[in-house]
């Protein structure tokens, strides 16, 4: 048996399919995209300009929407309902489901056509968790943007708007699915807005803004696409038919995360925890001044020495949880490790993100997205091989002396979820 210094770590590579997701949203290269319009300005792209003429009915069709609301025990919160500007309470369209589903917040197919009929916007919330096509989709989009992502689903009756002007605190990308809907875009009123700043607390001047002449007005058709960075202005309206489209919501880390770990980090610091003095008058700036004189210095000197390291730590714990890997099937992973033999082949879980550390003296750790593994260091060889994300024999993998040993940590990778049968 042989051992091997374990290290590293994986993010899933831009493949081809990641590659022709973000080609779906966006008529421009990735590259070109990432450094000239990621973050600077919308990018509208015509269903022309665009790899997949066909549009976007794949990913969730007017039909498909139907079928959720009808036949799929949709409940809240995976529907929101709007009209005019303001969100209907979830008592308008849901109820009880009859005998043996009697939960009393199902979406109720019966409702949802009389507050349709009646001109409100109908928001299908987290697609990328229940609907199959955009289960995928999302995976593939997020490997090629790198952050964590959401789908949601509008679909709006015809001349009916659901939101008033207002910006998002997130990227989103627009795909128009069916109809027509015209968008006028203003900048923003703050640029690269934070998710605790938002709209609302700014709606006079988004108001006035939205009163002038817009950076863009356009009307998006099936198959067309719209990209636009957080916090600028937008409202949208249905034309002369009902219109359906996709907003996928890119919920990226900012500078400002960095900031927020540096600062859980900084409790550390013997003289950041410091209690303030006694009896000091906290109105008074005069009295405040020198505490936060002093505060300043040790917090300038704590993050002169701050770690990288401990910093990724802590980004890692907040980020990876917010972007699941391809779903398992549990009864035929169930099945699989139960059949597990040497001619067996397995490969990584599509989007698992990992991390391989050093642990305790003879042992590694693999780190995943919400769990993680302690095991032996002679391991680190076969372990390193099927995060390769290739399809691996369990009797090739190298390392081990013999296929007893194999088999226990390959039954262990997949009843962990880390591994599939491929």
């Amino acid at each position: 048996m042989t051992t091997d210094a374990p290290g590293g770590h994986g993010r899933p590579a831009l493949d081809d399919s990641a590659a022709a997701a973000l080609a779906r949203c966006v008529a421009v290269e990735p590259d070109t995209f990432g450094t000239a319009h990621w973050g600077r300005g919308p990018v509208l792209s015509r269903a022309a300009e665009l790899p997949n003429r066909a549009g976007f009915t794949d990913l969730l069709s007017p039909e498909d929407a139907d079928e959720l609301f009808s036949r799929r025990g949709l409940r809240t919160p995976f529907l929101r309902v709007a009209k005019d500007g303001q969100v209907l309470p979830a008592s308008r369209y849901t109820g009880g489901g009859g005998a043996g589903a009697e939960i009393g917040d199902q979406v109720l197919d019966e409702k949802i056509l009389q507050v349709y009929a009646d001109g409100a916007t109908l928001v299908l919330q987290g697609l990328h968790r229940t609907w199959p096509p955009l289960i995928d989709f999302a995976r593939e989009l997020g490997l090629a943007v790198g952050h964590p992502l959401q789908i949601n689903a509008y679909l709006t009756p015809a001349g009916s708007q659901g939101f008033a002007t207002h910006y998002d605190t997130h990227d989103v990308f627009v795909l128009q699915v069916d109809g027509h809907k015209r968008w006028r875009i203003h900048e923003p009123v703050l640029p690269d807005p934070l998710e605790r700043q938002q709209w609302g607390g700014r709606a006079d001047e988004v108001s006035a803004v939205a009163r002038g002449e817009p950076a863009l007005d356009v009307v998006l058709a099936p198959g067309d696409a719209l990209y636009l960075p957080r916090g600028w202005l937008h409202s949208a309206q249905a034309q002369r038919d009902s219109s359906l489209h996709l907003t996928v919501g890119i919920r990226a880390l900012t500078r400002y995360a960095l900031v927020e770990e540096l600062l859980g980090l900084a409790t550390e610091d013997a003289r950041l925890r410091s209690t303030l003095p006694f009896g000091l008058d906290i109105a008074d700036p005069d009295q405040v001044e020198p505490e936060l004189t002093e505060t300043v210095e040790a917090l300038r000197d704590w993050l002169s020495t701050a770690d990288p390291a401990a910093v990724a730590a802590r980004l890692r714990q907040r980020a990876w949880p917010a972007a699941r890997p391809a779903p398992i099937r549990p009864m035929a992973q169930a099945a699989a490790i139960d059949g597990l033999a040497p001619d067996s082949r397995v490969t990584l879980r599509r989007g698992l993100r990992w991390r391989l550390d050093r642990g305790e003296p003879g042992r590694i750790v693999l780190r995943l997205f919400d769990r993680t593994l302690d095991l032996p260091e002679p391991c680190g060889p076969a372990l390193r091989a099927v995060l390769d994300g290739g399809v691996h024999r369990v009797a090739e993998l190298p390392g081990l002396d013999d296929d007893s040993d194999r088999l226990v940590l390959v039954r262990r990778l997949l009843r962990e979820a880390a591994l599939v049968p491929a």
